[in-house]
């Protein structure tokens, strides 16, 4: 078959997809799995190797994504359900002042979404932001759009979260050189996105806490030190949430336990210090690999500690017992937030797992070759290949996730074909989580979340919120570009 008819497949079967999501509305995991049908039927794979090709693309990607997924998101709902990530954003708001509380809030979203996911992280935060808007009388979004920049940031560009982990399996990348790029990109995304252009278009828009999130819906005192400053009486574990959030999020915000008045709160030290560990070991892991040849016992033990499934079986059990049993949870309860916290990751783990039997199938039918060679003759640099590929579906389709997974299971070929280092592919990872967060608008869940945490208009979200994602997506983007050309 010619490469150009191969490649028509290919644009064939991203169309499917993206009409079968957007028009039918289907559930993004049967959509892949049909367009993946489809491009290996079209393409000539032998029918009675099909089934074959849809197993080993799920079975090579869920083998890492479902552990690191798994084993995080029950750190995550420690975190949260201890009182964790509260207490990391009203100690740094105190310790930052009320003057620099954006970049306070900006520094907590980008801490705290490295465990939970976006969604979680902004119900559970909101409250301080409403606290701080009625106390100053700025506009909310001055206190808002920092911290939905940090937890943004941290949801696509650092892992654990599923979106770069999920694009570091499908292209083979290191994850200790995509949570250091990430860092290094994301951090001044989050200050041009989240604290100069906040500061900007709350100038511009005086949103104020809308009428239906004011039923006591302010930070609890006992969340504070003694020396931190007071701001209101009940506890942001009530928040009531607008019919935007998903139904696992209802659900486990809904089931909250009250823990500002039954239990004592994890320090700020243990709660950073928590986070930072898989981090950490992960990092030392991939530094390991420069430092030491290999086969040397040092460079072994850390590559063992640094591992995904090591650092974050490590942290998490870690948090059972400095978030859990020292926070006076019984083992039983800590065994139910860890069973609670993984019914929503399904969805997320099987989405994943049929991105890579897309990608799986490309190769398979030489799509992926004949894509990687009409690329190659753009004479683009991967790196913006993939950034606009991954632009191109987030527009199309919504979804940050589905559009880094997508976008991996394309790009795949490409990596494959020009054997990139390590650092190279960390550098692609960040370039396709910037093309997934960019220019969210009304077919992304995100969107309307914010719009109506906030209480503002579609246009004004569209002034907001849209026009922050694309800061943080093109800055990210830039910065990654820039690195690569002194690699």
């Amino acid at each position: 078959m010619s490469p150009g008819l191969l490649i028509l497949i290919a644009v064939l079967g991203i169309a499917l997809l993206l009409f079968l999501v957007i028009k039918v509305r289907l559930q993004a995991f049967l959509a892949l799995l049909i367009a993946s049908l489809f491009v290996a039927i079209a393409a000539g794979i032998p029918l009675q190797e099909i089934p074959q090709t849809i197993q080993d693309g799920m079975g090579s990607t869920l083998g890492f994504i479902a552990i690191v997924v798994g084993i995080g998101t029950m750190f995550g709902e420690m975190l949260r359900a201890s009182g964790g990530a509260e207490r990391l954003a009203i100690t740094l708001v105190s310790k930052f002042g009320e003057e620099r509380a954006p970049w306070a809030l900006g520094l907590t979203g980008l801490i705290v979404s490295v465990a939970v996911f976006f969604d979680v992280g902004l119900i559970i935060l909101i409250p301080l932001v409403y606290s701080l808007t009625q106390r100053t009388g700025r506009s909310l979004l001055y206190y808002a759009l920092p911290l939905a920049a940090g937890l943004a940031i941290g949801h696509s560009y650092i892992p654990p979260t599923p979106g770069p982990v999920a694009v570091a399996s499908l292209i083979g990348a290191d994850l200790g050189w995509v949570i250091l790029f990430g860092v290094i990109a994301g951090v001044p995304a989050m200050i041009v996105g989240g604290i100069f252009f906040a500061k900007y278009i709350s100038g511009k828009i005086n949103a104020q806490v809308p009428e239906y999130m004011l039923l006591e819906h302010m930070p609890s005192a006992s969340l504070l030190d003694d020396d931190d400053e007071p701001a209101s009486s009940s506890h942001p574990h009530d928040v009531r949430k607008p019919e935007v959030s998903s139904v696992a999020t209802q659900e486990r915000t809904e089931e909250r336990i009250d823990v500002a008045q039954t239990r004592p709160v994890p320090s700020f030290g243990i709660v950073l210090g928590l986070i930072c560990i898989p981090l950490v070991l992960i990092l030392l892991n991939t530094v390991s690999t420069v430092l030491f040849a290999e086969g040397n016992a040092v460079r072994n033990f850390l590559s063992f500690l640094g591992h995904p499934f090591t650092a974050l079986i490590i942290a998490t059990l870690l948090s059972f017992y400095y978030l859990g049993k020292r926070q006076g949870f019984s083992r039983r309860e800590i065994q139910d937030i860890a069973t609670k916290s993984l019914e929503p990751v399904g969805l997320i783990i099987l989405v994943t797992g049929a991105g890579g039997v897309f990608g799986k199938t490309l190769v398979a039918s030489g799509v992926g070759e004949a894509l990687a060679n009409a690329m190659a003759a753009t004479n683009l640099p991967v790196i913006v290949l993939a950034f606009l590929i991954a632009t191109a579906v987030r527009v199309s389709q919504g979804s940050a996730t589905v559009s880094m997974v997508t976008s991996a299971g394309l790009i795949a070929p490409v990596v494959q074909a020009a054997n990139l280092s390590g650092p190279i592919l960390g550098l692609i990872t960040i370039s396709i989580a910037s093309g997934a967060t960019v220019l969210s608008h009304v077919n992304d869940s995100g969107f309307w979340l914010v719009s109506r945490y906030l209480g503002i208009s579609e246009k004004n979200t569209l002034r907001s919120w849209t026009v922050l994602e694309t800061i943080l997506g093109c800055v990210g983007f830039l910065v990654v570009l820039i690195i690569s050309l002194f690699i």
